[in-house]
């Protein structure tokens, strides 16, 4: 992989295999998107680099780099929505402070107490664990018949 120089600036653009997003969006939403341009939803996305182009140094090309979704979650309720926003408001607020934007907006500049915060109220992973095993456990008791005598 080429180094680039420290202020060069990189295009990115996302490539075509998008269906790890289809499967993220329930088919309300999805409905709605395609009846109401414009339409947003928020999600929670990881991306990958896939593919990248490098320029020749002189070049007056911008070195590109293409990003695949890999994972992605949509929020569907209103708290949901209202969460993931302001963890991306905490967020933007970082990146101001570190000197990436150039304002500083309103509220608290604790990222991660507002995430906590935020994230307060959702299933940790292990209780996201017990409640897998709870699941599986109670099907597997669906299929035994008991008779007593």
């Amino acid at each position: 992989m080429p180094r680039l120089e420290e202020d060069a600036e990189v295009e990115v653009k996302l490539d075509s295999a998008a269906a790890s997003l289809e499967g993220a969006i329930p088919a309300i939403l999805r409905r709605g998107l395609f009846e109401a341009p414009g339409a947003r939803i928020v999600a929670v996305v990881e991306f990958a680099s896939t593919q990248y182009t490098g320029h020749a140094s002189g070049e007056d090309k911008s070195p590109q780099v293409k990003l695949r979704i890999k994972l992605a979650e949509v929020a569907t309720e209103g708290d949901q929505i209202r969460q993931l926003r302001e963890v991306m408001r905490a967020m933007y607020r970082q990146r101001k402070m570190n000197g990436t934007l150039d304002e500083l907006g309103p509220g608290s500049h604790d990222v991660d107490a507002a995430v906590e915060l935020l994230l307060a109220e959702h299933p940790t992973e292990g209780e996201f664990e017990a409640h897998e095993a709870q699941q599986r456990a109670a099907k597997q008791g669906h299929g035994r018949v008991e008779q007593y005598g």
